[in-house]
């Protein structure tokens, strides 16, 4: 990511709008002038891409929806779906700057649960089916980190746990309509939204310094039962009337 962010720079580009923390943060080092506009789940202050929501300054801005927070939830949401098996998985890309934050965060509410967490690493398309392979054997359940590879894997992500019969929890609803048991997080669509307002309006003239970060705080449970069924689970009620969206 470094070397393409340098690449852009390099072309002169007018802006450049980043679709993930690691994007963002190799296109604010290779550039100080050049607009940058993100479109992130996560803490733009806290990963250093901006010093403030409000006056993010210098020259990037844009959209975050709340997902790394929400890592801890999928766990208790995970818990809940699996009543009495507590020896769960974490799958996580260590390349990515979000992991420790992810890792620490569920790392805590496992404790908390009495949960027996096993953490897994995945940072290609082979080790992921690994990761699926090696999980299936040893733990009734998964959440998935956060992480641009397993976004853009959302729907091989969902299928991989029916083939598995591994019940699995992700951020985005494609992860649940192709087969994953439930999805909690931040609406990415809405992030997208808000990055292509903010590179218009910068593209006519205003500065970035000057727009403050769109933060989205909505998140939605999606379940998906028939999914859920192919599992041999019986989703709990209590579970089901949370949910914003069930899949039948």
């Amino acid at each position: 990511m470094p070397a393409l962010a340098t690449k852009l720079t390099e072309r002169q580009v007018n802006l450049i709008l980043a679709a993930a923390t690691p994007s963002a943060l190799a296109a604010k080092s290779a550039t100080t002038t050049i607009p940058i506009v993100f479109a992130i789940g996560g803490d733009p202050v806290s990963t250093g891409l901006v010093t403030s929501l409000n006056s993010p300054g210098g020259n990037v801005t844009g959209a975050a929806h709340i997902n790394v927070d929400t890592a801890p939830k999928r766990l208790e949401l995970l818990h809940e779906l699996l009543p009495g098996r507590n020896s769960l998985g974490l799958l996580t890309n260590s390349a990515n700057p979000l992991t420790p934050a992810v890792e620490s965060g569920v790392k805590a509410a496992a404790s908390v649960l009495g949960i027996r967490l096993t953490t897994f690493h995945a940072s290609t398309d082979e080790e992921i089916n690994a990761t699926f392979k090696d999980a299936a054997g040893s733990v009734a359940g998964i959440v998935i980190g956060t992480d641009p590879l397993y976004t853009s894997h959302a729907t091989t992500l969902g299928a991989k746990s029916l083939e598995y019969k591994l019940p699995a929890i992700y951020q985005y609803r494609d992860f649940v309509v192709a087969g994953g048991a439930m999805s909690y997080g931040g609406d990415i669509s809405d992030s997208y939204y808000h990055a292509g307002i903010y590179a218009g309006r910068i593209l006519n003239g205003e500065r970035p310094a000057n727009l403050a970060v769109q933060l989205s705080t909505r998140v939605e449970l999606i379940i998906n039962l028939k999914a859920a069924k192919a599992l041999g689970l019986e989703v709990p009620v209590a579970l089901v009337v949370r949910a914003d969206e069930v899949i039948e």
